[in-house]
């Protein structure tokens, strides 16, 4: 096992140093290394290459092209045409690049995680700039940045010292248009109809439609450019779910009548249809001016503004000993398999209730960013500032409603599935919407959640580049030296509370607010009534949500800071080692970061009035991250990549908040609290990567890359006594006759942990098949296996319901993934076919509090296919492409589980997508 310590990559990037200033052969096309970087300055400052990007191969080889120049290990993905990556979200196109692996949320493919590691351990910039979320963490949301307004993205797996906002596990860099690198103006326009395959349902809607038109001009002088890109999508929400509630556990005797001690058992199942849509708006700008190789300026604009609304229609039942004080639960019949787990009986004496589940939730993204390049003689300086943010309102409501004239219980038989919807087949009917009341059940008669989230990220960048100095010229091509400021603020509230009957009291949902029936036949129930949530408890009920009424809601509220400043140098390499050409760079970043947060905390010992008080903390560090990229070019078009970096990733935002839940035991006068922790240090990791690369050209290649990374230390929840209280005890008065009150006591919160090492190897090839056969042209394979092992074992006692009290795998890891696409390309006719597959992995879901949580996840096999048609110029049509897409074509489902996948918790269908389009340009 390969043994990276800090002093091993510190001497590796000493000798690597040394090793440039030895005498070495000028290249024969330049007189010197300076002059020959002055030149390529000077092509790239003047010089306006024209873009052209048709097709599938198009889209290829210019990633390809992008790959092969890369100082670092990289991947990428560019634009088939202009408006025209083949996805629904940039998400879905991510998702299929070597190492990388997605998670579907809501159906959709919306974080990612990158070589095996949690998406918190990514970062992602927008044209080079760090980027807000509307989540509570800083991981972005994919889903948001519509696919048709981006021109490509590169994912850097190696880090350099210039790569301000780096990520651990890597650094997405989403791009748009430059609209100087078009030699001519472009009009695109699209526009597609989208079905899904779960929409046939009663009084569900499954239709949805995009569009999307982009533009791109030049001045005549070509020195003025102007891009502008507009998307549309209303993409309709479909959803069949059961789901089993957690923990599930090892019962004792007589818990639950006619079950032996032992089994493991959940207490409660649901069924429900969830409907709804989502709208998503982006906008797209770019202006860019060149004045004659001197000055370049460019202002960037990206607008996106989403609204979801959906209705879960639920059938629910607790199939424990709760239900509301009628006769216990018996159950007949009960099965239990060879793994101690209960899968199925009929369970008799259970009170189910049909629920309306409400969510309306509206997310802003707003980005704005302004580049400048001079140069000035010899030497290049650029500045950039940079400012975005991300607001997110959400309304969560839900309705209870029983079987009246008086609660009746009822006998569900029970069939539990692991790979297929578990069935709970009811005795009643509940499909008569005048038999069913709102009204006090054992679960209240309702409850909302008003959150917000305001992100806000202001940023400030100064690079100066200079040749380097002549004794070194054969060695560098120039230094790089730069500083980067970066503020951000986060803020996040939850307003919470019970949704109470009004005057009139028990009574059934008005015809006005009926919707119709919705049938869960997929799990046994058939139809039940659907309603119009907000109405009704606009109608008959009370909602007044309070952020301050209860200790379970002070650590939801909080408000974190960041300032980050960042100063680099780093040398650019282009030399000879021999006979061998090198190119690279190798140099240091240098991070101070200022962490703190405000909020509350919650003082259980207090008197009323006086339990909840102002809190803040936090702390400052600084890293060191030295870096080194070298690319060997060998014979025959192949190239070995090395690199070497220390990286870090700071702590999840909600982490670092500072409210808790606080109190001292009068007994002992111990104190205890739970919470954030806005003392947190980052993760910290040494890397090794090794990477081997064959070029054919730009038509193809095939890589074999092995990566290392030894993790200094891991944020985790951890119980640990003996925590100084000194701040939060600030002001404290002990109540009368309460024992002396002590420093020292038991704190639950994130904290450093201990590290590990996480290593895996990627296995890449993209090739056209008349490589080997001329017979195959227009036929072409993209593959790509990824292996990934760890040794870091993490305890995560919030998450212990779902994932157990023992240690788990980092979250975000599968260990096995795979891409493969076959495609052909000819005569204007196109179609591909791409199947990406995971295995099973630890996701962090939002659990019903909206707090995150960790989960079991199914590996899942996802494929998806595609197939147009684009006239030849001459036909009367040129410009014009017909497309027929398909999305999950098999259909497959999301499935979580608790510890062994005998005992599901969640079995999800989204169902598959047709769309039909069509697209023009000019």
């Amino acid at each position: 096992m390969l043994q990276m310590k800090r002093n091993l990559l510190s001497v590796a990037l000493a000798a690597a140093v040394l090793g440039m200033c030895v005498p070495v052969h000028a290249q024969d096309e330049a007189s010197s290394g300076q002059e020959a970087a002055k030149d390529r300055k000077g092509e790239n400052a003047k010089e306006l290459d024209k873009v052209v990007v048709v097709g599938i191969r198009g889209g290829i080889e210019r990633a390809i092209d992008i790959k092969r120049e890369s100082t670092s290990i990289v991947e990428a993905i560019s634009a088939e045409d202009i408006g025209k990556l083949p996805d629904v979200s940039i998400a879905e196109s991510i998702a299929r690049l070597p190492g990388l692996a997605a998670q579907r949320v809501a159906g959709r493919a919306q974080v990612i995680s990158v070589r095996g590691l949690s998406p918190d351990f990514a970062t992602t910039l927008l044209n080079g700039r760090e980027l807000v979320s509307t989540g509570d963490n800083r991981s972005v949301e994919f889903d948001q940045y519509p696919s048709e307004l981006m021109a490509g993205v590169t994912v850097y797996k190696t880090p350099d010292a210039a790569l301000v906002g780096q990520g651990l596990s890597g650094t997405m860099d989403m791009r748009t248009v430059r609209p100087l690198d078009y030699s001519e103006p472009v009009f695109a326009v699209s526009g597609r109809w989208q079905r899904n395959s779960l929409g046939s349902a009663a009084n569900a809607d499954g239709n949805g439609n995009r569009f999307n038109a982009s533009y791109i001009g030049q001045n005549a002088g070509g020195n003025v450019g102007f891009s502008i890109g507009y998307s549309h999508s209303d993409t309709p929400i479909q959803e069949e779910q059961v789901g089993l509630y957690e923990p599930w556990q090892a019962i004792g005797d007589n818990w639950r009548p006619g079950v032996a001690a032992g089994t493991y058992y959940s207490d409660g199942i649901k069924a429900l249809r969830r409907t709804g849509y989502t709208k998503r708006d982006g906008v797209m700008g770019t202006l860019e001016f060149r004045n004659a190789g001197s000055w370049i300026s460019t202002f960037d604009l990206f607008y996106s503004k989403a609204h979801q609304e959906n209705t879960a229609n639920q059938f629910e039942v607790h199939i424990g000993d709760y239900n509301g004080g009628f006769d216990r639960l018996a159950v007949d019949g009960a099965q239990v398999n060879g793994n101690g787990t209960f899968t199925g009986g009929t369970a008799g004496n259970v009170y189910p209730l049909v629920r309306g589940m409400y969510n309306d939730r509206e997310d802003t993204i707003r980005a704005l960013g302004w580049r400048n390049e001079f140069v000035i003689g010899m030497a290049d300086l650029m500045f950039d500032l940079n400012w975005s943010r991300a607001d997110r309102d959400e309304l969560n409501l839900e309705n209870n409603t029983q079987l009246m004239p008086s609660p009746q219980l009822d006998s569900i038989n029970l069939a539990l599935r692991s790979n297929g919807f578990s069935q709970l087949v009811p005795g009643r009917d509940y499909s008569d919407p005048s038999t069913l009341l709102l009204a006090n059940t054992i679960y209240g008669s309702g409850y909302g959640k008003v959150p917000r989230v305001e992100d806000e990220l202001k940023g400030a960048k100064l690079v100066a580049t200079v040749p380097a100095p002549q004794a070194m010229s054969n060695a560098l091509s120039d230094i790089s030296f730069g500083l980067n400021r970066a503020d951000r603020s986060k803020d996040k509230s939850q307003p919470e509370g019970a949704i109470e009957l009004g005057a009139q009291g028990i009574t059934p949902v008005g015809s006005e607010f009926q919707y119709g029936l919705v049938d869960l036949g997929f799990a046994g129930i058939g139809m039940i009534p659907s309603w119009n949530v907000p109405g009704a408890v606009g109608q008959y009920m009370r909602f007044n949500p309070s952020d301050s009424s209860a200790a379970y809601l002070i650590p939801k509220a909080w408000t974190v800071e960041e300032t980050i400043d960042t100063a680099f140098v780093q040398a650019n390499i282009d030399s000879r080692w021999g006979s061998v050409p090198v190119r690279g760079n190798v140099g240091v970043q240098i991070q101070h970061t200022d962490q703190s947060s405000h909020s509350r905390v919650w003082d259980s010992s207090q008197p009323a009035g006086q339990e909840i008080r102002p809190y803040g903390n936090g702390k400052s560090y600084t890293d060191v991250l030295p870096s080194l990229n070298l690319a060997f070019s060998l014979g025959e078009d192949q190239t070995l990549r090395l690199a070497l970096a220390r990286q870090v990733a700071r702590a999840r935002v909600d982490q670092l908040r500072s409210s808790v839940e606080f109190g001292v035991d009068p007994a002992t006068g111990k104190p205890g609290a739970g919470g954030g922790n806005p003392q947190l240090d980052p993760w910290r990791a040494n890397a090794f990567d090794l990477s081997w690369e064959k070029y054919f050209g730009s038509r193809a290649y095939v890589a074999a890359a092995f990566f290392y990374k030894d993790l200094r230390s891991y944020i985790f929840t951890q119980t640990r006594d003996g925590y100084d209280f000194t701040d939060l005890l600030v002001g404290y008065v002990p109540p009368p006759g309460s024992a002396p009150v002590l420093s020292t006591g038991t704190m639950t919160a994130p904290f450093n942990g201990g590290g590990g090492t996480l290593k895996g190897i990627e296995l890449t090839g993209s090739l056209p098949l008349d490589l080997f056969a001329p017979v195959l042209e227009g036929f072409g394979v993209v593959a790509s296996a990824s292996f990934n092992d760890s040794s870091i074992e993490v305890l995560d006692p919030e998450s212990a319901s779902s994932v157990g009290s023992g240690p788990i795998d980092l979250p975000g890891l599968s260990k096995r993934v795979y891409n493969f696409t076959v495609y052909y390309e000819r005569n204007g006719f196109e179609f591909r076919v791409n199947n990406r597959r995971r295995s099973d992995f630890i996701g962090e879901i939002g659990n019903f509090d909206g707090n995150r949580t960790l989960r079991y996840v199914v590996g899942e096999n996802i494929t998806d296919a595609q197939v147009s048609y684009s006239f030849a110029a001459g036909s009367g049509l040129e410009g014009l492409s017909l497309l027929l897409q398909a999305s999950n074509l098999t259909d497959e489902a999301y499935r979580t589980y608790a510890g062994s996948k005998d005992r599901p918790l969640e079995y999800i269908k989204w169902g598959r997508t047709l769309l039909i389009g069509a697209s023009y340009k000019f």
